[in-house]
């Protein structure tokens, strides 16, 4: 296993369409074993290929510990209630923006045997699920925020907030 650098807003390769994957090989093995751990070590809650400058449909998702979604060709087939929140994403350092995203999402792929899974998730999962697949697709969360801010702004709102309440 090893670490992968994260590719960074300005990229051209996040702004591509993933492709398809085949068949299970070696090579994509050991990719799903470092994105894993690009993505533990960076503290993220998911990675998809792209940001690690592989343009494969493939992503991993980890909102709980021990909860590991290992999604390859993954695709929407439910989304229902909303949800608006604030994202970030490890493709885009030092920000953070308000999102709105479908509260329940309903996804289908195979996991990393090739075999056919569903993965249902509400708030937190349906938010990460619909985040990471936008990256198959090439888009980040930044284009569809109503706001960016800094994580500095965003830690001057948040001490405001505690200020008022206290």
């Amino acid at each position: 296993m090893a670490l992968r650098n994260i590719r960074e807003i300005g990229d051209p390769i996040l702004n591509q369409r993933a492709k398809e994957v085949r068949e299970m090989t070696p090579n994509l093995r050991a990719l799903v074993e470092d994105m894993v751990e690009t993505m533990r070590h960076a503290n993220g809650v998911g990675l998809a290929a792209p940001q690690v400058g592989v343009l494969k449909r493939l992503v991993v998702i980890e909102c709980e510990e021990g909860e590991l979604h290992v999604l390859i060709n993954p695709e929407i087939v439910e989304r229902d209630g909303e949800q608006t929140g604030y994202e970030g994403c490890l493709s885009v350092p030092g920000k953070t923006g308000i999102v709105t995203r479908p509260n329940h999402v309903k996804v289908k792929a195979l996991n990393e045997n090739m075999e056919p899974v569903t993965v249902e998730g509400e708030e937190l999962l349906a938010r990460a699920l619909c985040h990471e697949l936008d990256h198959l697709d090439g888009h980040l969360y930044t284009e569809m925020a109503e706001e960016l801010y800094t994580n500095e702004e965003l830690e001057e709102m948040q001490a405001e907030e505690d200020e008022d309440e206290a």
